[in-house]
């Protein structure tokens, strides 16, 4: 019985390793990490590519216009945001669209959180709430385009594009049920023409396309500060850095210099370290899992670049170009990769990040963009 039972799980075990193997993933990984479904925005093509086990599996088609496509999940729902204004909510694992509701003529910003949905709008110059299915709570007419919307406690701040102004929204309802904003803060002449933002613990922090510092609100005590930037000779931007992909570690803050190769490092109390030279104009800074690599991607003739930099030595280790654009990069939670989109070749590279190598590259997905990974319970 001893003998049989043995067995048997030498058995279970090499039926594990080769179903595995082919479906091309490490067995190790694929028993022992879990499930991760990758859903890419196929930018031109009003589509989300869906990659499962290492291949590309479907696409969802209808999800409007992605342009400028962002993937949220919460849960087991995801949410997308089209660039012509459009929430769609889908179901990530039946890959089927729910319903969808539309906020405005233009809007690239949105958070999801359990009770509620806030869209930052461009076109409509608003930012409206929702439930969690799409149904409409409440508006904020601002008069201008509205950017870098976050969340932290009952509060939900965001910044005007227009108006030089960041705002800060408390609900009434202290994160019971549905949410009752109401305007609590306003800070005035914060910076020029804020774009983008991140949030790392009570610190919201902003950065600007005409101004040589970023701004930092404590949202604890409600206060403003301005962080200067040490740069020189900027250029021309020519794609603006997401600062929702700024990189925050334990330790530092990395940030993407708007018109100039260099990624600005500063401690989480925002003393300058260091500006790291790097190859090109950064867009996204993406840090590694672990925390100890991040991920730079630029625009321009360096397009097809992505440098690697240790996170302890501050210095670039590691470089892969690619036959075309690359507009986005995701680390995989569960793997050690790093998955990258080529947009003219219609492809995502997935580099192996124990060994930095090319592991292997996924075809039949359209003009790709933004990667999103949602990680399937087991």
């Amino acid at each position: 019985m001893k003998i049989n039972k043995v067995l048997l799980g030498a058995s279970l075990i090499a039926t594990l390793f080769i179903n595995a193997h082919a479906k091309g993933v490490n067995p190790i990984f694929a028993e022992l990490k879990g499930n991760e479904k990758i859903f890419v925005v196929e930018r031109e093509n009003s589509s989300l590519a869906v990659i499962e086990q290492g291949m590309t599996k479907g696409h969802i088609e209808g999800m409007r216009d992605m342009s400028h496509g962002v993937v949220k999940f919460y849960g087991k729902d995801g949410y997308a945001i089209s660039r012509d204004g459009y929430i769609i909510k889908f179901d990530p694992e039946s890959e089927k669209i729910i319903k969808e509701y539309k906020t405005s003529d233009s809007a690239i910003g949105f958070t999801v959180e359990e009770n509620y949905i806030a869209v930052a709008n461009y076109a409509k110059k608003s930012v409206d709430i929702l439930d969690r299915n799409l149904n409409p709570i409440k508006s904020f007419e601002t008069n201008s385009k509205n950017v870098g919307i976050k969340k932290y406690k009952d509060y939900l701040i965001f910044s005007q594009m227009d108006n030089d102004k960041i705002t800060v929204l408390k609900d009434k309802n202290e994160g019971k049920g549905l949410p009752n904003f109401e305007i609590y803060k306003e800070f005035e002449d914060v910076g020029v023409m804020p774009f983008d933002a991140m949030i790392k613990n009570n610190n919201f922090i902003t950065g600007f396309f005409k101004s040589d510092f970023f701004g930092v609100v404590d949202l604890d005590t409600m206060t403003y500060s301005k962080i200067k930037i040490l740069l020189e000779d900027r250029k021309p931007v020519l794609k603006v850095p997401h600062f929702g992909f700024w990189s925050i570690s334990d330790g530092n803050v990395f940030i993407p210099a708007v018109g100039n190769n260099k990624v600005l490092v500063y401690t989480s109390d925002f003393k300058f370290v260091k500006n790291i030279e790097v190859e090109g104009l950064p867009v996204f800074t993406a840090l590694s899992p672990d925390q100890k690599y991040m991920a730079v991607t630029f625009s321009g003739d360096k397009f097809p670049v992505v440098q690697i930099i240790d996170t302890q030595t501050l210095e670039v280790v590691k470089r892969f170009e690619f036959d075309g654009k690359v507009l986005h990069a995701r680390w995989s939670n569960l793997r050690p990769n790093l998955y990258v989109s080529v947009n003219d070749t219609n492809k995502v590279a997935v580099i192996n990040t124990k060994e930095w190598y090319l592991a292997r590259e996924m075809f039949n997905i359209k003009k790709p963009s933004g990667i999103f990974v949602y990680e399937e319970a087991k």
